[in-house]
């Protein structure tokens, strides 16, 4: 699959749910970094400056939550688009503390898709 030119970070602590969107991301033609926490999220955003979207569970160990962490980046990274991802809250857009997307677990992997192309292209 050519690259389209995305590059994506996934932040999330279980190994086979990162493993997984990992996996279609990179199908799909986006590049792919992962952390498994906030503190590897922030040295990777601050190694690589292509970063266009974030997406990260909010549940992991740590210095600071998904929640926590999407705020720091809209301060620090402004232009990174965020989604947040959850399997134990229920959260809709406009109560996130930034602006962005988010889908509780099990998510649909059209529909993360669909706003990652969305966000990155806006």
């Amino acid at each position: 699959m050519a690259r389209n030119g995305i590059t994506v970070l996934v932040v999330e602590d279980e190994f086979l749910i990162r493993m997984d969107i990992t996996t279609l991301l990179e199908d799909e033609g986006f590049a792919v970094h992962e952390a498994a926490d906030a503190d590897e999220a922030i040295a990777i955003l601050h190694a690589n400056h292509d970063i266009k979207v974030m997406f990260t569970d909010i549940d992991m160990p740590g210095t600071m939550d998904g929640l926590k962490l999407a705020a720091a980046v809209r301060d620090r990274w402004p232009p990174v688009q965020i989604i947040v991802t959850s399997g134990h809250w229920q959260l809709s857009d406009d109560k996130l503390p930034v602006q962005g997307r988010f889908f509780s677990k099990p998510y649909d992997h059209s529909r993360v898709l669909s706003a990652i192309r969305e966000m990155a292209a806006g």
